[in-house]
């Protein structure tokens, strides 16, 4: 006999079952109208995304740079900041917001990772506890002592707790 019951929090279930949350996991639900024009702005954003886009776009802007360089100063300056930044810079701050999008998937699973490795070390914990539950038992009985049964219920505080 075991003097405490442990009753797991159902969360830890459907935890386990869902798995880590991931950027392109958002975006998988809607009506079919708004899954279509998620995979439309996904297609067209991973491709103005990119490196190469961006290359592109650099290359593109070149074509009218003779026109700027022959309309002086202030045609350069205005080629530069409405042409060239404008075109060139949001595919690589598309680039650099993919990668932070990456970088927190990584996180996101490390996280369930070690949240789930942590659990499974609560358990081993529980059956240690388990095993000292029936020595205790066992000494109680010998020396004329009931144990009394301790139940946990999830999402209440102990009993004399702070909190």
């Amino acid at each position: 006999m075991t003097i405490y019951q442990h009753i797991p929090h159902p969360h830890i279930a459907s935890r386990h079952a869902v798995g880590p949350v991931k950027v392109a996991d958002q975006h998988a639900t809607g009506s079919p109208v708004t899954r279509f024009n998620t995979k439309v702005a996904i297609l067209v954003t991973r491709a103005v995304g990119s490196m190469w886009c961006a290359y592109a776009f650099a290359l593109f802007d070149l074509i009218s740079l003779p026109d700027a360089i022959h309309g002086g100063a202030s045609a350069i300056v205005s080629w530069v900041a409405q042409t060239f930044l404008q075109l060139v810079l949001l595919s690589v701050i598309m680039v650099g917001q993919n990668v932070q999008a990456d970088a927190s998937d990584k996180r996101s699973e490390a996280t369930f990772h070690d949240a789930s490795a942590t659990l499974h070390e609560v358990a081993h914990v529980q059956s240690h506890l388990a095993a000292q539950d029936v020595l205790l038992t066992r000494i109680a009985e010998k020396i004329g002592l009931e144990p009394v049964p301790v139940i946990d219920m999830p999402g209440e505080e102990a009993e004399g707790s702070e909190g």
